[in-house]
């Protein structure tokens, strides 16, 4: 299981078969319900022998510190998942018992990029990770097969830029760009929370309907129309006073922006890799990945598997064989 702030997602492996299950959860709305919807998803992705699990809550502001999330979320996880045997990932890639997980919380806060590194550097020798989830992007070395990234934590994989804040679903537009063209001219935005990444991926054709699977920032439908009205609000204006096609160049320029954003640390933490190596594209923004091995000249080669909650799984069947 990935139980992350704004999405718990599980992976079921028995033999060569993969269920998955996925369920928006914000925890800073109601973190006493995490339990329930671990439960939920658990069920969803059908009964298993052991669970394995990650987590990216413990940053939520739902908890001071990322002590008291990491303990929160396994003290959630014991009471939804505790009639089977726990372990829980660390940053260096070990499978921890639950009881040490809460002794190290430094070392299983924000690990789920490691388990899908690690599925990547099984099947390639060098290749660059890039993971666009709903809210961030992992750009993880892999090299001589191994997971060769120079940091482990958030803070140190922000500045190395191995973690770039920004995703295909959630992330607020107006930390995109501060200014955007209209009109011949640029305008500056509007930092609220008018519009996010979801709605520019689906103005532009690159997410579906059902991908936009996050809330709507004003709780309107998550429909191309209403993307553009939020979208226009960006620079305090609507859609009686921008056309559409006015508001899908706004849409078309953030998109260049955000792969700008994930390109720029692509190309620093590929400069270790052989040109030949590939680009490994994941995520719900996986789209934005393949863009990005386009504009570094570097193929984009099938990934080993399709999210931390399967890299995981696979990883815990290994295990216990």
């Amino acid at each position: 299981m990935d139980i992350g702030g704004a999405n718990t997602k599980a992976a079921r492996l028995q033999g060569r078969s993969l269920r998955t299950a996925s369920r928006p959860f914000e925890v800073w709305r109601d973190r006493e319900a995490l339990a329930a919807i671990l439960r939920t998803v658990a069920a969803e992705a059908g009964d298993a022998d052991a669970v394995a699990i990650t987590m990216t809550a413990e940053l939520s502001d739902a908890f001071r510190t990322k002590r008291e999330g990491v303990a929160f979320v396994l003290a959630a996880a014991e009471e939804a998942l505790g009639d089977r045997p726990l372990s829980v990932l660390t940053t260096s890639g070990e499978l921890v018992s639950m009881g040490e997980a809460r002794e190290r919380p430094g070392d299983v806060a924000a690990a789920n990029w490691v388990a899908t590194a690690l599925a990547v550097a099984d099947a390639y020798a060098d290749a660059l990770l890039i993971d666009v989830g709903s809210t961030t992007a992992d750009v993880v070395p892999i090299s001589s097969g191994r997971v060769a990234a120079s940091a482990d934590n958030d803070l140190d994989r922000l500045q190395a830029g191995e973690l770039v804040y920004t995703g295909a679903l959630r992330t607020n537009l107006a930390a995109i760009a501060p200014r955007v063209p209209v009109r011949g001219g640029w305008c500056p935005v509007a930092s609220e929370s008018f519009a996010i990444s979801a709605d520019v991926h689906l103005v532009l054709g690159h997410l579906s309907e059902d991908e936009y699977d996050c809330p709507t920032p004003d709780g309107r439908p998550a429909t191309a129309p209403f993307a553009r009205e939020r979208i226009a609000r960006l620079v305090c204006a609507d859609a009686e006073q921008l056309a559409a096609g006015e508001i899908d160049a706004i849409a078309a320029f953030l998109h260049g922006e955000q792969l700008r954003q994930i390109e720029d640390a692509a190309r620093r933490v590929a400069r270790p890799l052989p040109p030949t190596a590939p680009v490994v594209a994941i995520g719900a923004g996986a789209f934005l990945g393949r863009e990005v091995a386009a504009r570094l000249g570097r193929t984009a080669a099938d990934a080993p598997a399709p999210s931390p909650a399967a890299a995981l799984a696979a990883l815990l069947a290994r295990r216990l064989c």
